[in-house]
Order: structure tokens, then sequence, then C-alpha cells
């Protein structure tokens, strides 16, 4: 007799026996919990629902807060990367208007930070600035003049987009020359590229256009896109700023790192430095301020990725929600059901049998519901990016624990329902009507 043919007979003979005694393997488990879903068609898409709307209401928020926390990241960033920035502020505040600037910071203190001739300073941009009336022709706008060093180019990331930006040289000799933001630019020629090598007025003084610089877009508080740039020494001598001691102040000085690791150490040496120029050996009384843009990044990262995890723990609860109502649909399936469970108890299934077939059923609709959630996030993900005009960052992370939750609220409140079948007598089960 053929070996094969003799194994799948006893192998046939084996199952028709399992049948017989109401005993299931795990395929049959599956192909039974899947037929009494596709049963009740519309009563498990229902059951599924609040499965499905939680997980995609994870997944869509974390996307877009995600989204929106890389957008501001980049787009401080873009405005320079390892900077420390020096402005005035501190002190006794008592002594002063609520809210008037405080001009503390000189030329004097950027020229001696530029005199550390310290390895680990790539680049020094002091600014002072003002508002000021700019023509071209009929053409008038308002922009943020700002007065500053050729080092501004690269602490500040401000590469032009056409023509060049001034030098060290310009500046020494305090020429009328100019760099215009993208909407300044735009607002007095109409196109950028037709401002390069123009002369425009600014404050009624003739300035000629070297560059123009790429649209960086709105930062809220400060639009890069309104802004002239032109020789700190030009603006000084033209729109002189000074201190009692008559050196010109500046609104902050920028100092970029060499490197990020070296900013903490570098802020305390300008700290000692600057409170030494001003006599000020007590930090409760200093009159200026110095902000590690490390800090404020990982401050700001730390609030929205806080207020991503809240509003997606809020929208969590909507799957504990989906899990009470697929515990309350298979608690009337079990009661639907119980003629059924006593027949095949009668048969000879056992409890863990009927407890696999309900609990399966349970996790199938969650799971189920978690995978149209995690589209539907996805989906929604983009829409709520688009209107907030930031690239949504579908987390790996995020679907995976949205998932893995939804597959445990299954299990979670499938238990109950599937112990109670499990439990049901035979005897009373068929005899219920």
């Amino acid at each position: 007799m053929n070996p094969a043919r003799s194994a799948r007979s006893v192998e046939g003979t084996a199952r028709q026996q399992r049948r017989r005694r109401g005993s299931l393997d795990a395929l049959e488990i599956v192909v039974i919990a899947w037929r009494s879903i596709r049963s009740n068609v519309l009563r498990s898409a229902l059951t599924t629902l609040g499965v499905v709307i939680g997980v995609a209401t994870v997944v869509a928020l974390t996307a877009a807060g995600s989204g929106v926390n890389a957008s501001v990241t980049e787009r401080i960033t873009s405005l320079g990367s390892n900077l420390l920035t020096i402005s005035g502020g501190g002190g006794d505040r008592s002594s002063r208007v609520r809210g008037a600037p405080r001009d503390t910071i000189t030329l004097g203190d950027a020229e001696a930070i530029r005199a550390l001739d310290d390895p680990r300073i790539a680049g020094i941009a002091p600014q002072v600035q003002t508002s000021l009336s700019v023509k071209y022709g009929t053409n008038t706008s308002y922009a943020q003049v700002v007065g500053t060093w050729a080092d501004f180019e690269k602490v500040r990331n401000a590469s032009v987009a056409q023509g060049s930006f001034f030098t060290t040289a310009d500046d020494t000799s305090a020429r009328r020359v100019a760099v215009l933001g993208h909407q300044v630019a735009q607002d007095l020629f109409g196109s950028s590229e037709r401002a390069v090598g123009q002369s425009i007025l600014i404050n009624n003084l003739g300035f000629d256009v070297l560059g123009v610089l790429p649209d960086k877009g709105d930062s809220g508080f400060f639009n890069p896109n309104s802004q002239i740039l032109v020789p700190l020494e030009t603006f000084v001598r033209r729109l002189h700023r000074s201190s009692p001691t008559g050196d010109p102040t500046l609104n902050s000085v920028y100092v970029q790192g060499a490197n990020a690791k070296d900013l903490a150490a570098l802020q305390d040496d300008l700290t000692t430095l600057l409170a030494n120029r001003h006599g000020i050996p007590d930090p409760a009384s200093y009159d200026f301020e110095i902000r590690n843009q490390a800090d404020q990044l990982a401050t700001l990262n730390s609030v929205t990725g806080t207020l991503t995890l809240f509003l997606g723990s809020i929208a969590g609860i909507s799957l504990l929600v989906g899990g009470i109502g697929i515990m309350n649909i298979m608690l009337v399936s079990v009661t639907e059901r119980t003629r059924e469970i006593g027949v095949r108890k009668a048969l000879g299934a056992k409890p863990r049998d009927i407890l696999a077939q309900f609990l399966l059923e349970a996790t199938m609709l969650s799971v189920g519901g978690g995978i149209l959630g995690i589209a539907a996030g996805v989906g929604l993900g983009r829409v709520a990016g688009h209107a907030l005009s930031v690239a949504p960052r579908v987390m790996p992370q995020s679907i995976l624990i949205a998932f893995g939750f939804a597959a445990a609220v299954g299990i979670f409140f499938g238990f109950y329902p599937a112990q109670r079948a499990a439990r049901l007598d035979p005897v009373e089960s068929l005899r219920y009507e």
C-alpha cells in the first residue's frame, strides 16, 4: 500500500473523528469565526466603527503633530543653526517701563566677542533694525531695515537667490548698498529678478541693490521676506543709535558655534565676558540675556510632543469605547447562539474550543477595525497637513502602537463574552429558545 495515501487516509479519518466529537483545529475555528462575522455584515461594521475612528484619529493627530513640529524646527534652523542670541534683558525689571526695549548691548560688545578669535565661533552677526519707508519710482513699501556685518549671510543662513551679499569692505567703507528680502523685491519691482543693480530710496537716501534673498516664509512675529539688509557701519552713520557712552547700541548679536556640543561652554564664556564688560558681577542683575537655540528647540519640541501625545491620548479613548461596543455585541452573539453552543458541547466540543472561537471573532473585529483605521488615519493626516500647510509625518511607532492597542482591545473586551460562552451548561443551552 502506498505510504503517502495511507497517511492521508489516517489524517482524513482523524479529521472526521474530530468533527464528530465537536472538537476543532485552528483553521476550522478561523473559518467558523469568519463565517459568523460575515453573516451579520452591517452589525460587524458598526461594531468596528469605534475602533476605526479611534485608530484613525490617533494616527492622523500624531502625523499632523509630527509634521507641525518638523515644520517649525525647519523654519527656525533655516534662519541659522548652532546659534547663541545675545540681547538686552534681565536685570531689575521693576526699574523700567513694562515692555520697553533695553538697549544694553553695544557694538563694542560685538567687537569684543570678535576679538576673542575663538575657534569655537564660526561667525558673528550684530544686528540693529528699524522700520523705514522704501521707494522705487512710484512704488513704496515699508520694511525692516537691518544693519549687520557680512557674516550675517553665513550666520543667519541668508545666502542670496539673485546677485551677491555685501562684503566686509562694503561695511568698513559704509557703502550704501542693500540686500532685499523676497517680499520687498516683489513689492518694489514686481519680480525679484529685476531688482539686482537697481537703485532704491531708503528713508530718502539712495542705495544700490546688490542681491535678493530667497523666499523664507513667514515665521509669525518676524517675516524675513520683509527685511532689507545693509552694512552696519552704513546704518550707524545714517541712523545713529547710541548708548549714554556714545557706543552704538544693537538689538541683538548672533554668535554661530562651530559645533553644537560646544554651545553650552561657549555660552558660559560669553556670559562671563559681557558681565565683566558691563561691570555686573551679580547674575541676578545682568542687563543682557544669552539664549541657546538648542535649548529653545528642545523646549519647543517638548511642548509640541506633549501636545501631540495629549491629543493622541484623548483620541485613544474612542478605542476604549469601541472595545466596549465589541464586548456588547459579543454578549448579544453569545445569547443568540446559546443553542448552537449547546449542540456543539453535546457533540464533544471542549470549553477551550468555544472560548477560542468567540475570542477570535472579537479579535478579528478589532484588528480589522485597526487596519481600516490606519488607512483612514493616513488619509486624514494628509488632509490635516494640507489644512495646516505642513507635510504630515506618519510615524511607524504610532501605527504600531495604535494597531497593537486595537488588537489588545479586542482580546481584552472579547475575553469575558468568550469565557461566558465557554462556561454555558450544554443541557441548559439545548433547552434555550
